[in-house]
């Protein structure tokens, strides 16, 4: 019999079977099994992805029949951003971490939040579905833009539902972590003393319960164009296709910034603990989340500046989109000036940021060029928009989301992973990502168009140079797997605070219990205040 004071177990031990963790309502088991998911989709994504690149190695109708090239394309757009990127960080590390650092036991909607995970599973399994099912895998490109998407006899129908499923998975989130900001906060726990985590997870989720309705209600009506033979988008029926490119892209460009922001809170929270400094402009950085959702809601048509919209309103969205690009600018200055004169300490978790911050503002800067209306004409469904989308998702997303991985991993699993590992792991990532994406911008700046299934022989010198690239980013990626698989069954023990972090996660144990802390935590210093909290680990 245990000893009534014995430590409690720990959330990966405390019930078995795998009913316990499908359908478990603690925040920590739904937010793991969010990341097996995506990473699996992940790799699938990843596979598709690879094996477009092979294609294109050389010109010509190589591996891959035009037909399959479009269902690959299409699945990988598909995959990438609605299963893995758009959930990536708020599904898993926002599930795990929310609670844990405003020093609360769970979210605020346990149960609807294991219903937005099952949501997620069943989204996953149509989108699966319609591959395998009706006249084939869908062909349109992610955006399923019309009237193709409303006239192609594949099985569009059935993709554009797995999306609409998704997007109430996405809102019913959002929603718990609103709920959960707002009430559930520990005592002495002020806004002021919240994570830049939980701001960018704040500000994200608003984004996510305002915006994804639209693409839902979008959803809806390709496949009632394509069910009921309305005439929505599609000329022939007297529908207008433009506006299923605002309806699209009203929800679309702020998807962007559900991407990117909870990522940017990974890296105003790894910064202070391996610069061993506060966080600079602290009430910067968090306004600036706020604003670049807010902004970012505005500036949609800067993808459509060859649609023929007029020139006022061409000047409108080429202005709103500089201006969303100063907040980002801000996070930027004040993480490497929280950064300067730090005593740094080179761990895998800041080598990975400092690779996002990299990776993203070249990502940011070639955002600009196609921000600017005449650039843009130029650049408009080249590479170069390939190669900048690529630096911003996963130079930024997916390096964020790997960051995060790496510096919550001792406190998820109480292991430790291999740090040479690790650091190998990130140069033929950050290599071979450069190496992919920057022949892409040239690629673009040359004219050559994005989408097609074969190309003109004057592209294929970098076309070559980029597949090479490919390589190196699919060995990075599969060591950094085995090393924290490695980590999670072989791993030294890392102790309850191996960074020396301050944030409140940081207080229980590692790994958590399933009621994360034994007595409610009481907030007596902010989560950058290192001093306060017991010095430098």
């Amino acid at each position: 019999m245990a000893h009534a004071d014995a430590a409690p177990k720990s959330f990966l031990a405390d019930k078995t079977g795998i009913r316990s963790w499908i359908f478990s309502t603690d925040h920590k088991r739904i937010g793991l099994m969010y990341l097996a998911l995506i990473l699996l989709m992940f790799t699938a994504g990843m596979t598709l992805g690879f094996l477009m690149r092979l294609k294109l190695m050389t010109p010509g109708n190589t591996l891959l029949s035009p037909q399959t090239y479009n269902a690959v394309f299409t699945l990988h757009g598909v995959i990438m951003i609605f299963l893995v990127v758009i959930p990536s960080i708020p599904a898993s590390f926002g599930n795990i971490m929310l609670p844990l650092q405003i020093g609360a036991n769970d979210v605020s909607f346990p149960r609807l939040n294991n219903f937005s995970w099952w949501l997620y599973v069943i989204g996953a399994a149509t989108a699966l579905v319609s591959i395998f099912t009706g006249s084939g895998a869908p062909d349109t490109g992610w955006t399923f833009y019309v009237p193709f998407s409303s006239r192609t006899t594949t099985n569009v129908s059935v993709a554009v539902i797995a999306v609409f499923i998704l997007g109430f998975s996405n809102i019913l989130t959002g929603l718990n972590f609103i709920t959960t900001i707002h009430r559930l906060r520990a005592p002495g726990l002020t806004w002021r003393k919240l994570t830049l985590f939980v701001w960018s997870l704040y500000a994200t989720a608003w984004i996510q319960v305002l915006a994804t309705p639209v693409l839902g209600i979008t959803a809806l009506l390709i496949f009632a164009e394509r069910v009921l033979n309305m005439g929505l988008f599609d000329p022939t029926r007297g529908g207008d296709p433009l506006m299923y490119q605002h309806l699209f892209w009203i929800y679309s460009h702020p998807a962007v910034y559900i991407m990117i922001l909870p990522a940017m809170g990974i890296v105003s929270d790894i910064i202070p603990v391996f610069a061993r400094k506060k966080i600079f402009g602290y009430g910067m950085i968090a306004a600036s989340s706020l604003a670049i959702a807010f902004a970012g809601s505005l500036v949609w048509a800067h993808h459509m500046f060859t649609s023929g919209m007029s020139e006022t309103a061409v000047l409108v969205f080429s202005l709103l989109t500089f201006i969303v690009a100063v907040p980002s600018a801000i996070k930027v200055f004040n993480w490497l000036s929280t950064l300067y004169k730090g005593s740094i300490l080179m761990e895998p978790p800041l080598l990975y940021t400092l690779g996002f911050i990299f990776m993203f503002s070249v990502g940011g800067l070639t955002g600009l060029v196609q921000g600017a209306a005449g650039a843009d004409i130029h650049v408009h469904d080249t590479y170069f928009i390939v190669g900048h989308f690529h630096y911003i998702i996963f130079g930024g997303t997916g390096l964020g989301l790997f960051a995060a991985m790496h510096f919550w991993f001792p406190k998820v699993f109480g292991r430790m992973y291999k740090r040479d590992r690790a650091y190998a792991a990130f140069w033929l990532l950050l290599v071979g990502m450069n190496v992919l994406y920057f022949p892409m911008l040239v690629l673009g700046l040359m004219g050559m168009p994005r989408r097609y299934y074969d190309y003109l022989p004057e592209f294929a010198t970098w076309n070559m140079v980029s597949t090479f690239g490919s390589w190196f980013v699919v060995a990075g990626i599969l060591l950094m797997f085995w090393n924290l698989y490695q980590g999670i069954r072989h791993g030294e023990p890392a102790g309850r605070n191996p960074w020396g972090a301050a944030s409140l996660e940081w207080e229980t144990a590692s790994p958590p219990p399933t009621h994360n802390f034994p007595t409610e935590p009481v907030v007596t210093h902010g989560p950058y205040d290192f001093a306060e909290a017991g010095g430098h680990g």
